[in-house]
């Protein structure tokens, strides 16, 4: 038996949109069950996602502490933002976050994950990026607003945030998911062996 995920579609019967968002929206679809019965499936529809887990020469990783209103706190996390442009290739959106959020640009990248954020109502895909050999990006710093304009940045070991994931003081899932996948391919066949940053993404196709 091979565990890996595979795409599947049940029948729609009918679809609707009782909510238009910026950015997403809300999606409520009549799915078709394997006994027959048809039930409503509400989830929110999303562009997608890249985070870009930056790691410097002292093993160090670039995170972040922003204001989230939905869950009223100040979250460390690592960059990320939305694929705003559909069929956008996901390194450069990625390389772009890193550059207006940090003002740091990469040499190396690889995927270090894909996942779903909330599969189970929401159809966010995200691209977890290893970003190595970084240094100052060239030019003025990108204007930041709104919640990024309290933005704060820091370098932590991935010792200690593997150590603040698993004490339940770091819940972003994206540093969370980024730091323990870092660990796991340091643990295992290393960082050579991750995907090549341009490694075809099906949850969210683009070109190049």
């Amino acid at each position: 038996m091979t565990i890996k995920d595979a795409p599947e579609e049940w029948r729609v019967t009918a679809t609707s949109t009782p909510f238009r968002g910026n950015k997403t929206s809300v999606r409520t679809d009549e799915v078709v069950m394997p006994d027959g019965a048809v039930v409503s499936r509400d989830y929110q529809v999303h562009p997608g996602s890249v985070a870009i887990l930056a790691l410097d020469d002292a093993g160090r990783v670039l995170v972040l502490r922003q204001y989230r209103h939905p869950v009223r706190q100040k979250l460390w996390e690592i960059p990320a933002g939305l694929l705003d442009v559909p069929g956008e290739n996901p390194l450069h959106a990625a390389q772009r976050e890193l550059y207006e959020e940090a003002h740091v640009k990469a040499e190396d990248w690889r995927v270090l994950t894909d996942v779903y954020t909330t599969p189970g109502g929401c159809d966010e895909a995200v691209r977890i990026f290893l970003a190595r050999g970084l240094s100052e990006a060239e030019g003025e710093r990108f204007e930041v607003s709104e919640e990024e304009a309290d933005m704060e940045l820091a370098r932590v070991g991935t010792a200690e945030l593997v150590r603040g994931v698993l004490a339940g003081e770091l819940h972003n899932n994206c540093l969370a998911v980024g730091v323990l996948a870092l660990t796991a391919a340091l643990a295992g066949d290393g960082i050579e062996s991750l995907r090549p940053a341009e490694a075809p993404w099906p949850a969210r196709p683009f070109t190049s």
